[in-house]
């Protein structure tokens, strides 16, 4: 399975839609968002065209295609207009032998770790910050962010497939991982 990760979109129809067209441009399964869909959140200036109902149609379009958790900025009314489930706290998967716990990550993460054994992978969002380390007993794995990166990282994206690739949303490889 081709698998494509990304987070904190934060309501941008522009990069919303960038996305998108990188996941067709990449042909992979599904696409996991690991939330923060819609809202902005109060320490967030407002990402280039903030248009949470453009969003919502961008995403409804392609429901059949996505898998959610929900970030610290989903609610309940976000999933009243959204399509798809996008309230879990996390969701488990199988990838070439491994287990993934993706979640958000203001809940779970590497200071928080959720119960999982050496070997495993902790997949989150919420730093805006893309990372992949290879701890003592699980690896941490971090998207960045679709809409607002930090730390001087680019718009980006995850593709998971025999190995992983972090992309800019041109679909540029900018880093490398194995397992």
């Amino acid at each position: 399975m081709k698998l494509m990760i990304a987070s904190d979109i934060h309501g941008s129809a522009y990069y919303c839609d960038k996305m998108l067209e990188a996941y067709k441009r990449e042909g992979a399964d599904k696409l996991l968002l690991l939330g923060d869909i819609l809202y902005h959140g109060p320490r967030n200036d407002l990402p280039r065209e903030y248009e949470p109902k453009k969003v919502i149609e961008l995403l409804n379009a392609v429901k059949e295609e996505l898998l959610c958790v929900r970030g610290n900025c989903d609610t309940e009314v976000d999933q009243m207009v959204l399509n798809f489930p996008i309230l879990s706290d996390y969701c488990i998967l199988y990838l070439n032998d491994h287990m993934i716990f993706a979640t958000h990550g203001h809940h779970f993460n590497p200071d928080n770790k959720p119960c999982i054994k050496k070997g495993d992978i902790l997949l989150n969002g919420h730093t805006h910050i893309p990372a992949w380390e290879e701890r003592e007993d699980f690896i941490y794995v971090n998207p960045g962010s679709v809409s607002i990166p930090k730390e001087n990282s680019p718009h980006s994206y995850i593709i998971w497939e025999e190995e992983v690739f972090f992309k800019n949303l041109e679909g540029e490889i900018y880093k490398k991982a194995s397992l």
